[in-house]
This record gives C-alpha cells, sequence and structure tokens, in this order.
C-alpha cells in the first residue's frame, strides 16, 4: 500500500503561482511513476504532468507545458507541481497519483486530493 497526502492548494488570483507537493509513504518502494491530475466542478479528471521515479523524465498535458513544472526528490518520497501564469480555467481538485506497476504504468495509489481556486 501506497498513501499519499498533498498540500499547497489554496485562493490565488490569475497571473499568480502556486506549488502544490504530495508526500508519499507506505510501500514507496514500488513506485514507478508520479502524476498530477485535476478535476474541475462538471468535467472528468485529467492528466496534468507525470515523473518517471527512475528516469526523471517528465510528460505535461498541453494545457500545463510551459507553465507547469513537475518535479520530484525520491529521498523525500515527494513531488512538487509548480504552477505559474494560473488562469482562471485551471481552477480544479487537484489529485497526486503512483504508478506501481512497471507493466501497465496505470496510476492505482491516489491522494485525497486539493483545491486550487483561481479568481479573475
Amino acid at each position: 500500500q501506497v498513501q499519499l497526502v498533498e498540500s499547497g492548494g489554496g485562493l490565488v488570483q490569475a497571473g499568480d503561482s502556486l506549488r502544490l507537493s504530495c508526500v508519499g509513504s507506505g510501500r514507496t518502494f514500488n513506485i514507478w511513476n508520479m502524476g498530477w491530475f485535476r478535476q474541475a466542478p462538471g468535467k472528468e479528471r485529467e492528466f496534468v504532468a507525470g515523473i518517471s521515479w527512475s528516469s526523471a523524465n517528465t510528460y505535461y498535458a498541453d494545457s500545463a507545458k510551459g507553465r507547469f513544472t513537475i518535479s520530484g526528490d525520491n529521498a523525500k518520497n515527494t513531488v512538487y507541481l509548480q504552477m505559474t501564469s494560473l488562469k482562471t480555467e485551471d481552477t480544479a481538485v487537484y489529485f497526486c497519483a503512483a504508478a506501481t506497476s512497471r507493466v501497465t504504468g496505470v496510476y492505482d495509489y491516489w491522494g485525497q486530493g486539493t483545491q486550487v481556486t483561481v479568481s479573475s
């Protein structure tokens, strides 16, 4: 089992920056990838960014490219999402997730989410 706890959400204005953190505990040695997802009201959960725990390769949704940066600290079992130039459409609950299968890459552990609200 892997437990994930997000923090860092809040209310900001458009154009501001915010950094989200996610700390993993438990069987973290099983983690292959970690990622950030978000879900806005009335919309489906969508992928935002991901990072390979072994290679540190990063992946981004088009909406995040150029504005968001995902990074990780293996020693602290922590993944970060630095968000800049925030827009009102970035308002959502942001979830941290971990993938423990090297074969499927499916994100099988999830945090409880942290609310990010961007006002105009």
